[in-house]
């Protein structure tokens, strides 16, 4: 969507401090033993609490509140029973609707985890600090795509290009793709007022992913690690507005 007015922009942020809030609460409770259902039940309470929705239940069905994925499962993992060990890299992935209008953010949390886990996550939050500051009215979706994977790439590991960022505001998923790396297909260019979700998704390994058989999750095809980021965001022809910033 492309926001009209300060009343859109003040819904849009009251939306984007929800997603914050379900994160931020949600991340305090990651530790080994907590199930992705109880991680879940806490950012629940906090969207509850706020009138708000998950809007992937809302408008895909999608079976809970926040999508968590673990180690190689990328994105859109389901919540459930699993219990978080040391070593695991969660995904926490907020996306709420309130009063019609819907804001997304992402965040990985290492637990305990090695070297490697770590560079990874801090590869994802580099490359979406980065992204962000590039996405001002005139630039091309693609040319926010090549930071993103000049980043990822110079720290050594690996963007899985099959999804990317998007337009949002009033569905989860509008125009434009925002892809991760400088897709030749894409043609869109910022405008003034865009609301934008950017999301770096990349791994240790392969640039593939696979759908596991709930139909949700999308893990590494190499089995790798995989990290995420992501904020939602107004383009203007300076600094972004983050809506979902803690």
């Amino acid at each position: 969507m492309t926001v009209s007015s300060d009343d859109e922009l003040a819904a849009l942020r009251r939306v984007g401090r929800v997603a914050a809030e379900a994160i931020a609460a949600a991340r305090r409770y990651v530790r080994p033993g907590v199930t992705t259902r109880e991680l879940d039940d806490v950012a629940k309470a906090v969207f509850d609490a706020c009138g708000a929705r998950s809007a992937p239940k809302v408008f895909y069905g999608f079976p809970g509140t926040l999508c968590i994925s673990v180690n190689d499962e990328a994105v859109h993992g389901i919540p459930g029973l699993r219990a978080i060990r040391s070593g695991d890299v969660v995904k926490l992935d907020a996306t709420p609707v309130l009063d019609g209008y819907v804001a997304d953010s992402a965040v990985t949390v290492v637990v305990d985890g090695g070297d490697t886990a770590i560079r990874l996550r801090d590869a994802a939050e580099r490359a979406l600090d980065k992204a962000i500051r590039k996405a001002t009215a005139g630039r091309k979706a693609r040319e926010i795509g090549r930071v993103v994977e000049r980043e990822v790439r110079s720290r050594g590991f690996r963007v899985l290009r099959e999804v990317g960022g998007h337009g949002l505001g009033r569905h989860i998923h509008e125009d434009p793709h925002m892809p991760n790396w400088d897709d030749p297909r894409s043609r869109d260019v910022l405008h003034e007022g865009l609301v934008i979700a950017i999301e770096p998704i990349i791994s240790v390994g392969s640039e593939r992913l696979i759908t596991e058989s709930d139909g949700w999750t999308l893990r590494t095809a190499d089995g790798s690690l995989a990290a995420h980021a992501e904020h939602t965001v107004v383009v203007t022809r300076g600094a972004p507005v983050v809506l979902t910033a803690a």
